[in-house]
């Protein structure tokens, strides 16, 4: 009897930590038809099936100003950035996708990233990004993808605190990539993408655990 008890003690820890694994899942892209868009939500579709709960939200809902330290100080920081700021601290973990603009990562991407590190009042430093694990991912019309603006979005998420995990992926010619209901037409492809939500998904459980 004791031994039956204990098993199921078990399974509602793990079940525990199955629901309690966060992850918020947007692309550096605020258009309308955006591949990276597209992109991310396959992803937390893999990291829903490894029994994470995903948050996926667009940029293009939290319209912030070029970050500038004298509008924050004579303003504070934007509601709409607090926003933002707040998701990224109520979840465990991050599925990130951007576009490459001119062999870096996106400006709308750097500037949510900038806001949201802001410290309010004496919280720690960096909130919302210490202690958090990211995978990151682009898709770009051209040949390589995006993959050269991964190495610089990469740099920055582990200076500030994000732990990113080595797998990733750039979707080249990006345009002919989805079918009519925003899938990826290669199914290899596909597998390849929702394995970066599960990656991260399980990394975290484990973490927690």
């Amino acid at each position: 009897m004791p031994k039956h008890n204990a098993k199921i003690s078990t399974l509602k820890l793990n079940n525990l930590n199955l629901t309690m694994t966060k992850i918020l899942a947007f692309s550096g892209s605020a258009r309308t038809d955006s591949y990276n868009q597209k992109l991310v939500k396959i992803a937390a579709l893999g990291a829903e099936q490894a029994g994470a709960q995903v948050t996926i939200i667009s940029l293009a809902d939290f319209s912030m100003p070029i970050f500038n330290q004298d509008s924050e100080a004579a303003e504070g920081i934007p509601e709409v950035a607090q926003r933002f700021k707040q998701l990224l601290i109520e979840h465990d973990g991050f599925l990130i996708a951007s576009p490459e603009y001119n062999s870096a990562f996106s400006p709308l991407l750097k500037n949510a990233i900038d806001w949201a590190s802001r410290r309010a009042g004496d919280e720690p430093p960096l909130l919302a990004y210490r202690g958090k694990t990211a995978v990151i991912m682009a898709a770009s019309p051209g040949a390589l993808g995006g993959l050269r603006g991964l190495v610089f979005l990469r740099l920055l998420l582990s200076n500030i605190g994000v732990t990113v995990l080595p797998e990733q992926h750039a979707l080249s010619q990006a345009g002919q990539a989805f079918d009519a209901d925003d899938g990826l037409l290669d199914e290899s492809v596909r597998s390849t993408v929702m394995n970066l939500g599960s990656v991260l998904a399980k990394t975290i459980i484990k973490l927690k655990q």
